[in-house]
């Protein structure tokens, strides 16, 4: 957008309120601005900490039930209970 425009527009913003309402139209304008970034800025995450990403294992998967296979170690345990 050119000066020319920007010009353009305030004419014509100041014939349609006049100009005894610009300085009231430009303070509104200006804190609509002020608390619009305000409220963008916060967030309700920033006092939550938030808990680390852990990775979790594969496991294979039993392809007739779709069930997932035991690991090496709930087989040995399994085994410690049987005996």
């Amino acid at each position: 957008m050119g000066p020319l425009e920007i010009i353009l527009i305030i004419v014509v913003i100041a014939l349609v309120f006049g100009a005894s309402k610009l300085p009231q139209l430009g303070k509104g304008l200006g804190q609509g601005i002020k608390e619009f970034k305000r409220e963008t800025g916060k967030t309700d995450t920033d006092d939550v900490v938030a808990a680390p990403i852990t990775d979790v294992s594969a496991r294979q998967i039993d392809p007739v039930t779709g069930a997932p296979l035991p690991t090496e170690r709930e087989r040995e345990t399994a085994g410690n209970r049987r005996a």
